[in-house]
């Protein structure tokens, strides 16, 4: 019969056999099975903590630099994108180094590279490809098509009143295109005006208005605007004589003054009834504006209006505001068919109370108004050891009178008053006062309780009367015509910087000026941004307290490593007592006693078969025996079977116990064995 590998077996004289099942294998069993969920669980939180690394360097890599970082808010299709990336010959292409050393004339229009800048491009001055009515760029360095103003500020102090503002043709300082040039606010505290007439003036009509320019506060923003007036056409328009009182059509872009940041979209509207003219202002953009005067980058802002009055503004082509003229602007465009009629006024008579004070109400007589607030504690105890002959403060005997010190101008010198040094180790000193308390019978003075009125007639309104001003326009969009754009700023800060003015009626033409334009000023500004680890530094500088972030962020994964994943000293060897079993362990213990169970009847059967083999080669000794000793064998074969059926009927309820028994069995000598064995063959 095959004995099984976590068996050993012994035999002995007699055909008998022993076999002892040891205990240890299954504990190192056990052992592994806890090595291995042990190793599981590490795996799980080295994975959990390495996709919350990846998610935090993520979440800061995805820092936008505008409204949307995807490719498609620029709103450019396929053929643009090959434009903004060099596939056409009268485009924007970036370029490889050898190239631009290669490339050593220029054409009109274009220019070469800037050692200075780490992100070398080739710009060509963009080109509209539809209809415009104005498209500018200021690349040719000439401010020949617009006029500066040379007029006075109305309502101003005659030093400030003129409009000497400064401007000029320049580069970006930062993120420079080479090539690449644009108008310029050079002077801080001063008025500026400048405009410029369109190619043709724009009549509202069937066609959208499409408004479109890039500004740039280079270094930063305190207060000031960087809006543009699109000026109304009439015969007495001079941009000689541009003031802030020039009328305009539509005031469209970025202002901000302290801490509010705006992005303006006013138009002027026509009271049919009077022919007045009246401000029309948007309702503010749904989103925090002021990364867009703060980051030092360059933004494109764009008004997209429509014939059927519905509005939209955008910057860096993101939507920030929309609605519609009739609904979404401050005052509105109708005014109310009714109002209230100006001569109604509120009768005396009229009760607006709705509660009372009650009129049967009466002070309690126990009622005391003049009772103070707070009395003196009577159950306080002056402290032992107080000093009543002790002041607070005394003169400071170190101090000596200033020998400049003159009594007649600066009156008698006294010392500086210290805190008294006997006082240090006293509970008090000077006079001693009982500590004040809220009095209990303090009521204050008494009020009658309020009750429902019952002559309350509620919140007068005068009437309302049919409003004589009342008109009704459903087409706000029909606006005056404008012929010119201009710039009339004041400015604490200098260097604001604007470029690429195009005005047009399809929104795809501005789309593609812009990916010609502003596109390429965004790639060269996103090639030049610094790396995640940079920009954390230097929000740091700023903000010194993401230092403590920064090190939890980096050191609680470390730490969590280091205590769920550190290997630990693990005992091979285990000393095992007689104790209790633990409840987690008693499913594995009832399998084992199943499997000794099953290996104890095996064992049996393989001693059946042994003991048939002895009897049948002691035939000849039996046969010699008395009658005596037969009957004696059969008495101690019924014994021995009695004895192996309760055997099989405790084998299942075996306890450690026992396989500790046959453990220390299977230590004895053999020689021991040996003579058992022999003994119970004899009585056989």
């Amino acid at each position: 019969m095959p004995v099984p590998d976590t068996a050993s077996q012994h035999r002995y004289p007699g055909q008998l056999s022993l076999t002892v099942h040891p205990i240890q294998p299954r504990f190192s069993g056990r052992l592994r099975r806890r090595k291995m969920k042990l190793g599981a669980g590490c795996m799980w939180r080295l994975l959990l903590l390495s996709l919350l690394a990846a998610a935090f360097v993520a979440a800061h890599e995805r820092q936008p630099e505008d409204l949307s970082d995807d490719g498609d808010d620029m709103g450019l299709d396929e053929e643009e994108l090959r434009a903004l990336m060099g596939e056409e010959e009268d485009e924007a292409t970036v370029i490889d180094e050898e190239e631009s050393d290669e490339k050593t004339e220029k054409e009109p229009g274009e220019a070469g590279t800037d050692p200075d800048v780490s992100f070398q491009v080739t710009y060509k001055t963009p080109v509209p490809t539809g209809e415009v009515y104005l498209a500018e760029t200021f690349d040719d360095g000439s401010l020949d098509r617009w006029q500066l103003s040379k007029t006075m500020k109305e309502d101003a102090d005659e030093e400030i009143a003129k409009y000497d503002g400064k401007w000029a043709v320049e580069q970006l300082k930062e993120n420079k295109v080479p090539g690449d040039l644009g108008l310029v606010l050079k002077s801080r505290a001063k008025h500026h005006a400048i405009a410029a007439l369109l190619d043709k003036p724009f009549v509202f009509q069937d066609e959208p208005l499409v408004v479109q320019y890039e500004v740039n506060f280079q270094d930063g923003i305190d207060c000031g605007g960087a809006y543009i007036k699109l000026l109304s056409d009439a015969d007495g328009l001079n941009l000689e004589q541009f003031h802030d009182r020039t009328p305009y059509t539509i005031m469209f872009g970025p202002d901000k003054c302290g801490e509010d940041y705006k992005l303006h979209f006013i138009f002027r509207h026509k009271n049919p009834l009077n022919k007045d003219m009246e401000e029309k202002h948007a309702k503010r953009a749904d989103v925090d504006l002021k990364k867009f005067y703060t980051d030092k980058k360059t933004h494109l802002y764009t008004l997209v209006l429509n014939p059927d009055n519905s509005y939209e503004m955008f910057i860096d082509q993101s939507s920030v505001s929309r609605g519609s003229l009739l609904q979404d602007v401050v005052p509105p465009v109708n005014p109310p068919k009714e109002i209230d009629d100006p001569h109604d006024s509120k009768p005396d008579d009229w009760d607006e109370r709705a509660k009372i004070p009650d009129p049967e109400a009466e002070k309690p007589d126990d009622w005391d108004e003049d009772a103070p607030a707070k009395i003196e504690d009577p159950d306080a105890v002056k402290p032992e050891g107080w000093l009543d002959d002790e002041l607070e403060f005394v003169a400071d005997p170190n101090a000596e009178k200033p020998e400049d010190w003159d009594e007649e101008m600066d009156g008698e010198w006294e010392a500086p008053q210290i805190p008294n040094p006997a006082c240090e180790t006293a509970p008090g000193c000077g006079e001693w006062k009982r500590p004040m308390i809220n009095n209990p019978q303090y009521k204050g003075k008494w009020k009658a309780p309020l009750v429902d009125n019952s002559n309350y007639q509620g919140v007068w309104k005068p009437r309302k009367i049919q409003n004589p001003d009342y008109f009704e326009d459903l087409q706000p969009f029909r606006m005056t015509p404008f012929k010119a754009l201009g710039l009339e700023l004041w400015s604490m800060t200098s260097d604001i910087y604007f470029d690429n003015f195009i005005i047009t009626s399809e929104k795809e033409v501005a789309d593609r000026w812009a990916s010609d334009s502003w596109g390429l000023k965004k790639l060269v500004a996103s090639a030049n941004e610094p790396g995640i680890l940079a920009q954390l530094m230097m929000a740091a500088e700023e903000r010194p307290w993401l230092w403590v972030i920064y090190i939890l962020t980096v050191g609680l994964p470390i730490g969590l490593t280091v205590l769920f994943c550190w290997p630990k000293k693990v005992e091979e060897d285990y000393v095992y007592k007689k104790t209790d079993l633990p409840r987690a362990d008693l499913e594995e213990e009832e399998e084992d006693e199943e499997e000794a169970a099953a290996a104890e009847d095996e064992d049996k059967a393989a001693e059946a078969a042994d003991e048939a083999a002895a009897a049948a080669t002691e035939d000849g000794e039996m046969e010699d025996n008395e009658e005596g000793e037969d009957h004696l064998e059969g008495d101690d074969e019924g014994e021995e079977e009695e004895e192996e059926k309760e055997e099989e009927n405790k084998s299942p309820e075996r306890t450690l116990e026992e396989e500790d028994g046959l453990k220390e069995e299977a230590d004895v000598p053999e020689e021991s064995h040996k003579q058992v064995r022999k003994r119970r063959v004899r009585k056989d």
